[in-house]
């Protein structure tokens, strides 16, 4: 088991740009083993853009990206999943004409073919975090509530027993009950010793269950702290937190 004070993910100096346009300014964060660290602000602000350049899904202009210490130079999605790494985006990416059980199966497709044979017990395991899931293992992705998706995209992403996590708005477009269920589960992950690093906009909900934030805002960030500090930062709590706000 890695200390919490060993780095799971450190982005340095990171530039992503969309043609001329440079969305990510000079962003650094870091990522304990066992933490989650949360990644907060507007829409727009480039949180997403953040985790697709993380993910080898956007190329970095400038900026280095280390995963458990080694320098990841570009790289392809396909590689970080080998090593450990897995994005849940916002869309879900579900196969909706395909059963949960087969969406998960998909999970685990990389470690099958690294030789792993532990998609059965992985998947137990996965049924007891979301006992939903279980109930609904024969019905299509596709019939599922907005909140059951969710619940899907995470599972599947945990088929492939990753030691970091990338969620890009978990709770976006969820009723709020359904919210903190999904915040409830996540916070959970942590005991299971996954790493998370959280994009979200649901501030408050955020910093409640994460170790560590980013305040990000035009592409750069604005502020950063422990999240316990920051809850109650009189910018975060003016911008993020204030009671006549959306979050």
């Amino acid at each position: 088991m890695m200390s919490e004070d060993e780095s799971i993910l450190e982005v340095t100096d990171l530039c992503v740009a969309y043609g001329k346009v440079e969305a990510v300014h000079h962003v650094n964060i870091r990522v304990g083993a066992g933490r989650i660290v949360t990644v907060i602000g507007p829409n727009g602000a480039g949180k997403t853009t953040l985790l697709c350049s993380i993910m080898g899904l956007l190329p970095r202009t400038r900026g280095t990206i280390r995963l458990l210490g080694e320098e990841l130079g570009p790289i392809e999605v396909e590689q970080m999943v080998e090593l450990g790494v897995n994005l849940v985006p916002e869309s879900r990416a579900l196969f909706g004409e395909m059963s949960v059980e087969d969406n998960l199966r998909l999970g685990a497709f990389m470690r099958h073919r690294q030789g792993y044979r532990d998609h059965g017990q992985t998947m137990a395991e996965v049924f007891d975090i979301f006992p939903r899931l279980k109930e609904r293992r024969e019905q299509h992705a596709g019939t599922l509530s907005g909140g059951e998706r969710q619940m899907l995209a995470l599972a599947r992403a945990l088929m492939a027993k990753p030691k970091l996590l990338l969620l890009d708005e978990p709770s976006l477009g969820l009723a709020p009950l359904i919210v903190r269920e999904i915040f409830r589960v996540i916070a959970d992950l942590k005991k299971t010793g996954v790493s998370i690093l959280l994009v979200e906009q649901n501030a408050r909900a955020a910093l409640k269950i994460s170790d560590y934030a980013y305040v990000l805002e035009t592409g750069e960030v604005a502020l950063e702290g422990p999240s316990n500090e920051l809850i109650d930062e009189p910018k975060v709590v003016e911008s993020y937190l204030g009671l006549g706000g959306k979050h």
